[in-house]
């Protein structure tokens, strides 16, 4: 391992996003986010449906719709970054939110289960240009925990997707068949093509562009993987991400199947996922007077012991619906005070290659979270014992990504 050459830009104040004000840049990098985040809640509450269309038994085969989606995000990731290092944030933003609305329109058509799971996995490949980019748009215009802030207020409005997601999906499919939830992406992603395009303007100096020659890119990519503190929290966020995405994919089975909850459990999927959203307002005004560190690391350590608890309790069959919801609620609150230090924390050391990182970073926590969340998410068996498990194992290998990344020093300010 070597230690990184420190950011080229410092703590940057200065906005480098005029014409945008403060404000709107947050929002929009909270609108570009949540492309991906819309993308995989508002179809939970149509997997059943979309199984009975298209002749898929198995209810956990129909969760393949989700994962698939993030598997091609991770593999799209890998490319996008190093190619906005090349050409610059714009072009490559824009020409991944049209590939984007193209692969909703085709999974709206979709005539088959596996035509709509390659249409998926091809909308999950175009995502990553907004996502990469976005992160690699924020590194360009503020670093340290300035950074940190402006990525936990998007994350705020940005974790909002969520808890009004699956209610949303549930609307349209009172309204109109499973296809429109498609159209309804499509026209989202329309949209967020027209505001960049009028808006945004290119954050990437000519001068600071890299080649895009194999050996920079394997270059870029080795002082990456090499450095602790940006691979060390690419793991830790791949692991937190694997657990929040094994609930995702199983949620509407639990409420329904262990909790009864019927065609009102977006309800109860909206009331955890509101904590995580408040968390991360609670976490933009924490951070520059606790730190990110000591933050992100005391926030990783009380989920181990609420997935603890929750697991006693699942072994126990004592987990009532407000017990469940209680420590729900509470495990959701904590990732939001996690995800964004984690980010900033990769990405510090990274202000050179901003893209490459991005892409990095973006693909192995996308990846984990897709074959071990999948995983997770697969081994529903009717109780909460599969998933209090993978919560407490996927904790603990969280504290020990991030005492790799820091050297064993936890907690540090």
């Amino acid at each position: 391992m070597h230690a990184p050459p420190p950011p080229p830009t410092g703590e940057r104040t200065a906005p480098g996003h005029a014409p945008m004000t403060f404000r709107e840049f947050v929002l929009v990098v909270a609108g570009l986010m949540a492309l991906n985040a819309l993308a995989i809640d508002v179809m939970i509450p149509a997997l059943q449906e979309i199984g009975a269309t298209l002749g898929v038994e198995d209810e956990n085969r129909r969760q393949a719709i989700l994962p698939v989606y993030l598997v091609g995000f991770g593999l799209g990731q890998l490319l996008v970054g190093s190619i906005s290092d090349r050409f610059g944030r714009r072009p490559v933003l824009l020409w991944g939110l049209a590939l984007y609305v193209a692969a909703a329109i085709l999974c709206a058509v979709a005539p088959s289960f596996e035509a709509l799971l390659a249409g998926r996995f091809a909308q999950g490949i175009a995502s990553a240009a907004p996502r990469v980019v976005t992160t690699s748009i924020v590194r360009d215009c503020y670093s340290g925990r300035r950074m940190a802030s402006v990525t936990s207020l998007a994350m705020t409005v940005f974790l909002a997707v969520p808890v009004i997601a699956p209610s949303l999906g549930q609307a349209i499919l009172l309204l109109a068949p499973w296809q429109a939830i498609f159209l309804v992406l499509a026209v989202y992603g329309l949209a967020m093509m027209a505001w960049t395009g009028w808006r945004l303007p290119e954050t990437l100096p000519p001068e600071r562009r890299r080649s895009i020659a194999p050996r920079a890119i394997a270059a870029a990519a080795r002082e990456v993987v090499t450095t602790r503190a940006t691979f060390g929290y690419a793991l830790a966020g791949g692991f937190m991400f694997a657990a929040m995405f094994g609930f995702i994919v199983s949620a509407e089975q639990i409420f329904t199947e262990v909790y009864g909850l019927g065609i009102w459990f977006p309800l109860a999927f909206a009331g955890a996922a509101a904590a995580m959203s408040v968390s991360a307002l609670v976490n933009a005004r924490l951070v520059g007077r606790i730190g990110m560190r000591r933050l992100s690391h005391g926030a990783v350590a009380a989920f181990v012991a609420m997935a603890a608890a929750l697991l006693v309790l699942a072994r126990l069959d004592a987990l009532t619906f407000p017990l469940f919801m209680a420590l729900l609620a509470g495990t959701m609150m904590l990732v939001g005070l996690i995800f964004a230090n984690f980010n900033a924390l990769a990405m510090e050391p990274m202000g050179h290659i901003a893209g490459t990182a991005a892409s990095v970073f973006g693909s192995t926590t996308t990846l984990m979270a897709s074959l071990i969340g999948g995983a997770l998410g697969q081994a529903y068996d009717g109780t909460l014992v599969p998933l209090a498990t993978g919560y407490l194992t996927l904790g603990l290998a969280t504290l020990c990504a991030i005492a790799f990344a820091e050297g064993g020093r936890l907690f540090r300010r």
